[in-house]
């Protein structure tokens, strides 16, 4: 199985460039035109993944989601799984989610032993990833449906040992996560503390709702961030966000060159 999403994930960190991807829950999707013109501003704005899925997914979304972005762009897509039942081989990857911040068995493993067989004929890229939640100021999905209580936002050695836990286990993302919707993002201090302390691509997701947030999490040393419910409010945000990172991305290309 080839590992190309991976593999330049790797090359980028290592290079400093950073990334953005847009989070869709297909429960939040009403109508295809909005579906559409999500895509159609991602593409627009140089967004460099899809991330599809939730926590709890309570209609038939996931697929057509799916393949409406495979057929309208070129921009991957990556499964974001609440479940083993989130699986869709039209995709390009999947974050193979192990839930390292919390304490529950079926989300360690229990999960990923039912969803292996599935995933092996799949032909999806497997992207094995540290899964931390951070609290984000109030009870999110993912925390209240995995029964697990979040990492307090003050907690940086007890974030900071978990993802060097999961990077010597072997997974090879980490996933810093405040949740949908949450109040405060993950601070600068949380991020760069397990930055220096892992040599894998670093996630950040949850809260990330202006630019100025976003900007924060990049120079703290996220390497990918997600953005998802702030689109909805903001439907500038990812012209901001592409100006930003191109921005960024400049700036390490002028500074290598001289």
């Amino acid at each position: 199985m080839e590992n190309k999403l991976y593999d330049t994930r790797v090359e980028r960190r290592r290079a400093g460039i950073k990334s953005y991807a847009v989070l869709i829950d297909p429960d939040k999707i009403e109508n295809i035109s909005t579906c559409y013109s999500l895509i159609n501003m991602s593409v627009e704005n140089k967004v460099d993944f899809f991330l599809v899925g939730g926590s709890l997914l309570t209609n038939l979304n996931l697929n057509k989601v799916v393949s409406l972005i495979k057929e309208n762009c070129n921009i991957p897509v990556i499964l974001f799984p609440g479940s083993n039942m989130h699986i869709n081989a039209s995709a390009d990857a999947i974050l193979f989610l192990s839930l390292i911040s919390g304490r529950n068995p079926d989300l360690l493993i229990g999960q990923h032993v039912i969803a292996a067989p599935i995933l092996k004929k799949s032909g999806l890229e497997i992207l094995p990833t540290g899964y931390i939640l951070i609290d984000g100021g109030n009870v999110s999905t993912v925390s209240y449906m995995s029964n697990t209580t979040p990492i307090p936002g003050e907690k940086y050695s007890v974030a900071t040992c978990t993802a060097m836990a999961g990077e010597m286990l072997g997974l090879k993302l980490i996933y810093l996560d405040a949740g949908s919707g949450a109040k405060t993002p993950i601070s600068s201090k949380m991020i760069s503390s397990v930055k220096k302390s892992i040599d894998l691509p670093l996630i950040v997701g949850g809260g990330i709702d202006s630019v100025e947030k976003a900007s924060q999490a990049l120079i703290a040393g996220a390497d990918l961030i997600i953005v998802g419910n702030a689109i909805e409010s903001n439907p500038d945000l990812l012209l901001e966000l592409s100006s930003k990172i191109g921005e960024i991305n400049r700036k390490l290309f002028k500074r290598e060159s001289m």
